[in-house]
């Protein structure tokens, strides 16, 4: 069965440019290389909720574990810690509809 990662955060303040080249550059590039396949990005101009929303599905619950327990997601996560604030992920089964 397949499984969805869902990942919200925050810009942090006047980081903006560089976390926009770091994410074009190496996160998304190196979280693709892992395995997660990306499926939706938001940005949120408006509101209270996170300001990025990110999502990206594994072909099962096992692959998804190794793939964020190991030594190369802590680095890319680490390095996006450098630019954003309010990081939290969480690991759903694939639903055919919105999840949050």
């Amino acid at each position: 069965m397949q499984v969805k990662l869902i990942m919200t955060w925050d810009i942090q303040a006047g980081r903006d440019q560089d976390y926009f080249e770091f994410v074009v550059r190496e996160y998304v590039p190196g979280v693709k290389r892992l395995g997660l396949q990306i499926t939706q990005a938001w940005f949120t101009v408006y509101g209270a909720s996170s300001q990025i929303m990110m999502e990206g599905i594994a072909d099962d619950l096992d692959t998804m574990k190794t793939m964020v327990g190991g030594v190369e997601w802590r680095e890319l996560q680490e390095k996006l810690d450098q630019y954003v604030t309010n990081f939290q992920q969480k690991i759903v089964r694939l639903l055919p509809r919105f999840q949050f």
